[in-house]
C-alpha cells in the first residue's frame, strides 16, 4: 500500500470549520479576489483552493448547491467540464503545468472535505514536483502564495 502524505493540510484538518457551505458563502460575499474566485460562468465558477496540494490547485463548482453529480442539468454539466478544460489550458499557459490530477470526491466517505457542494479538483503537476522534502522531512513546499498564483492566473485569464 502506498501513502500520500500531506502534512501541510493539518491546518485545514484542525481548523474550526465554518457553519454552512463555504462555496455558497464565498459566492454570496461578492469579494472574488479576497475569496480567490477566479472566474464566474453562467452555471459554475472557478475558485482556488486555500490549502492546495500544488500551486494553482483549482476547484470548479456549480452555483447550485448540490452534492449529487446526477442532479446537474445538461447545461450545468457541460459548462462545468468546459471550465475544467479551460482551466487546464490556462494552467499550461500561465504556469507551465506538465500534467494534472483532476477529480471529484463525491461524499465524505470518498474524501470530500466539503461533501455538501459538488466540486471538481484540478491539481497541476510538474515533472519532479514530488521531491525529497515530503519524503524525508514530511513537509510539502508550496513555492508560491495562493494570492500570487491568483494574480498570475487572473491576469492571464483576462488577456485571453
Amino acid at each position: 500500500m502506498e501513502h500520500l502524505w500531506a502534512p501541510w493540510r493539518m491546518e485545514y484538518i484542525l481548523m474550526e470549520k465554518p457553519k454552512g457551505c463555504i462555496f455558497c458563502q464565498k459566492l454570496e460575499e461578492g469579494k472574488d479576489e479576497a475569496n480567490f474566485i477566479l472566474l464566474r460562468g453562467k452555471a459554475n465558477f472557478v475558485m482556488m483552493n486555500l490549502f492546495p496540494y500544488n500551486p494553482g490547485h483549482l476547484m470548479v463548482a456549480p452555483y447550485r448547491h448540490t452534492s449529487e453529480l446526477e442532479d446537474l442539468s445538461q447545461k450545468e454539466l457541460l459548462e462545468h467540464f468546459e471550465l475544467v478544460r479551460h482551466m487546464v489550458s490556462l494552467l499550461k499557459k500561465s504556469m507551465g503545468a506538465q500534467g494534472f490530477n483532476i477529480g471529484l470526491n463525491l461524499e465524505e466517505v470518498a474524501g470530500a472535505g466539503v461533501a455538501e457542494h459538488l466540486h471538481t479538483h484540478i491539481v497541476p503537476r510538474w515533472l519532479g514536483d514530488t521531491n525529497y522534502m515530503p519524503v524525508t522531512a514530511g513537509t510539502k513546499v508550496i513555492p508560491e502564495a495562493v494570492a500570487a498564483t491568483y494574480k498570475k492566473l487572473k491576469g492571464k485569464l483576462s488577456a485571453d
